[in-house]
């Protein structure tokens, strides 16, 4: 199935998914927690989120079809900035900064290449520890632990680099998979007619 135009209130599954389309709810692309505060996120360990709704699973028997996928209309050169403001839109609404990776298809985000700057160890550390938002390149991608936000900056890298990445971040999103970028071009590098 395609990505939704700029416009659609609504927001698809990725193509090859057999999931219908899952609405988002609301302006920001997670549902605000609530609750305690004794745990990650502001809730306690265990505990749903009021209001929250499982996430409907693909059939009978089956597993989820996966997490749900959000657009971001962006260009290439505010990609980035789409994709920080998903960020604060995220820890805003109660989700841990550990829950959050994002991924750049083309030059490493501003974050990733200070830390990059100190050396690959203590980079890749950080991204073992877990603790906070880790910011990496989509190439990167094998070596990143799955988080529940998976957000996505098409920055550019190419068609080839736009390609691989997306199926991958798919593969390290638990529950939401958020895509900033050109819906167009995105479904044109994954070869799904609008």
């Amino acid at each position: 199935m395609p990505l939704p135009a700029e416009d659609s209130p609504t927001h698809e599954s990725v193509p090859g998914r057999s999931a219908p389309p899952r609405p988002i709810p609301g302006p920001r692309p997670v549902r605000p927690r609530g609750g305690s505060r004794s745990g990650p996120g502001g809730r306690a360990p265990g505990a749903t989120a009021p209001g929250a709704r499982p996430a409907p699973a693909g059939g009978q028997g089956r597993p989820a079809a996966g997490p749900q996928l959000q657009l971001i209309p962006a260009t290439p050169d505010g990609a980035v900035d789409a994709a920080d403001e998903a960020v604060d839109l995220l820890l805003e609404s109660g989700r841990a900064p550990a829950e959050i990776l994002v991924l750049t298809t083309g030059e490493p985000h501003p974050w990733a290449a200070h830390e990059l700057s100190f050396g690959e160890d203590g980079y890749w550390a950080q991204e073992a520890a877990g603790d906070d938002v880790f910011y990496a390149s989509a190439a990167a991608s094998e070596r990143l632990a799955r988080r529940p936000v998976v957000v996505v900056a098409v920055n550019g890298g190419g068609d080839d680099a736009t390609a691989a990445a997306l199926p991958a971040a798919m593969t390290r999103a638990a529950a939401l998979l958020i895509l900033c970028g050109d819906a167009d071009y995105i479904n044109g590098v994954l070869g799904v007619s609008a």
